[in-house]
């Protein structure tokens, strides 16, 4: 072999390395699993993947049959944020429902055992936690998926979660750096900005990764939003103030840095995906998360190419994208290396979620069982990061426990009127999310509620500032146990 050829043969492999693609469907296909072969270290896996804990155990075997030190990766965070359970809502309560309980041995338990369930599956590099202090409320992506709005509980839960996650064998990763919840944009749809000065970043932002890179955790996300006091021109994925003078140098942080997703439309509509990977590999990212929304051959080979031109160019460090495919496969190794703890005899991990959630409840009022509820769902628009395909409401929960429940579902634009219609003279139990972000949900609620003082409520995001109905509900969260622990209340259980 040459030593062009050689050359050319080495950048190819790490521009393969260094990439973190999806795909489709619920097997894995001939031409990913020969790009695992040619080089690639890692995959990313998302709802669509995914049919049952068997299927997807397979998946992974398929994948690990080509390199048995993959990286199979997935945004699991519990909670609203489900890929594991995503036609049936997850077993988990979110981040906000265990920083509201705030005991951080429940959520190191809880991570623990979310984790064990990955692991079981051949999921090794789990895209959680969620890092980010949710200070501003009207927060369109992050809310429930942080631990709350303080600095300090944010951050022993963060720490926590990492150590009960990797304590299972699966890697962390910390996201989303510097930290996303000062903002008001969604960053899947454009750029956001934050713009508190350094020493408020210093203060609030950078405490719970400090405290995630204390616990060890194995990779850090960094997020697509301009954080002026930073790095005035490039998002924190692109800026090597960021990533590299901040997060390596003064955070002290050797572990893998991966990107969120490069189609996201902060980048893909901005940078696009290929000049913004060859940026992101510059200032320090190591690896690229694409396929949420792309996920094909065809994107693979663009952004390899693109790295390797990057590179012939001059664009771009050789010695640079060594490095980041060399932590790539670092981490790789890691996955071989771990051990998961055992787990204990007699342990109640197989109920933790429950548990986690019943304790999280906070509840206003004096519950009474109801024989036969109506349960009037005012449902928003999800946001892309928790998807409109995972179930949630307490309607099937309630159903179950108290047979004679009626329910439906009502979008933007409902009226008290058409749910006092529907319900007759049933209580209704009202069931929202973020009614403080969504005017027509508030202005039905308060016309319900006037209409009905007996109205239950049940906030399933973040809860509102003034309790309203006869009783109200708030369960830090919309994942399914969330919403079994809200119903066992109402049906007196």
């Amino acid at each position: 072999m040459t030593v062009l050829a050689h050359q050319t043969d080495t950048l190819t492999r790490d521009a393969l390395a260094v990439l973190q693609p999806g795909f489709e469907g619920t097997t894995a296909p001939a031409w990913l699993l020969r790009r695992v072969g040619e080089g690639l270290t890692a995959v990313g896996l998302f709802g669509r993947n995914i049919a049952s804990p068997d299927q997807l155990a397979a998946l992974t075997a398929q994948l690990r049959a080509e390199r048995d030190d993959v990286l199979v990766a997935i945004d699991e965070e519990g909670g609203d944020v489900t890929r594991l359970e995503v036609r049936g809502g997850s077993s988990f309560p979110g981040n906000l429902a265990l920083g509201a309980v705030d005991d951080t041995g429940l959520t190191r338990e809880v991570a623990r055992e979310l984790g064990r369930r990955l692991a079981e599956c051949g999921v090794n590099l789990n895209w959680a936690p969620s890092a980010d202090v949710n200070s501003n409320p009207d927060n369109p992506v992050i809310g429930v998926r942080s631990f709350g709005a303080d600095t300090h509980l944010a951050a022993r839960h963060t720490a926590a979660y990492v150590e009960g996650l990797q304590a299972a064998g699966v890697a962390a990763c910390t996201k989303h750096f510097p930290g996303h919840g000062d903002t008001s944009v969604d960053s899947h749809h454009a750029l956001p900005r934050i713009d508190a000065d350094l020493d408020t970043l210093q203060a609030r932002e950078l405490i719970p990764f400090k405290a995630a890179i204390e616990a060890g955790t194995k990779a850090v996300m960094s997020a697509h939003i301009l954080v002026p006091a930073l790095d005035p021109t490039r998002p924190a994925t692109l800026s090597p103030q960021i990533l590299t003078a901040l997060l390596r140098k003064e955070l002290g942080y050797e572990g893998l840095i991966v990107t969120d997703g490069m189609e996201m439309n902060a980048i893909a509509g901005t940078y696009g995906i290929e000049r913004g990977s060859v940026l992101a590999i510059a200032a320090g990212a190591d690896a690229i998360c694409v396929g949420g929304g792309l996920a094909d051959e065809a994107t693979v080979l663009r952004l390899r190419d693109a790295l390797v031109a990057a590179v012939r160019e001059g664009a771009l460090p050789e010695e640079r994208l060594a490095d980041a495919a060399a932590r790539v496969r670092e981490l790789a190794a890691w996955t071989l290396r771990a051990r998961p703890d055992a787990r204990p005899e007699g342990s109640r991990a197989s109920g933790i979620g429950l548990t986690a959630a019943r304790r999280a409840l906070a509840v206003t009022g004096s519950p009474r069982p109801l024989a036969a509820p109506y349960v009037a769902t005012l449902t928003p628009v999800a946001n892309i990061a928790v998807g409109d395909e995972t179930p949630w409401g307490v309607a099937d929960e309630l159903a179950a426990l108290v047979p004679a429940t009626t329910s439906g579902r009502y979008p933007e634009g409902a009226r008290a009127a058409d749910i006092l219609a529907a319900a007759g003279d049933r209580t209704v139990v009202a069931v929202v999310r973020d009614a403080h972000r969504h005017p027509w949900m508030t202005e039905a609620l308060d016309a319900l509620v006037a209409a009905r003082p007996d109205t239950v409520v049940v906030e399933m995001g973040l809860p509102m500032a003034a309790p309203r109905g006869a009783v109200y509900i708030a369960t830090h969260g919309a994942s399914r146990v969330c919403g079994r622990a809200a119903a066992e209340v109402i049906a007196g259980a």
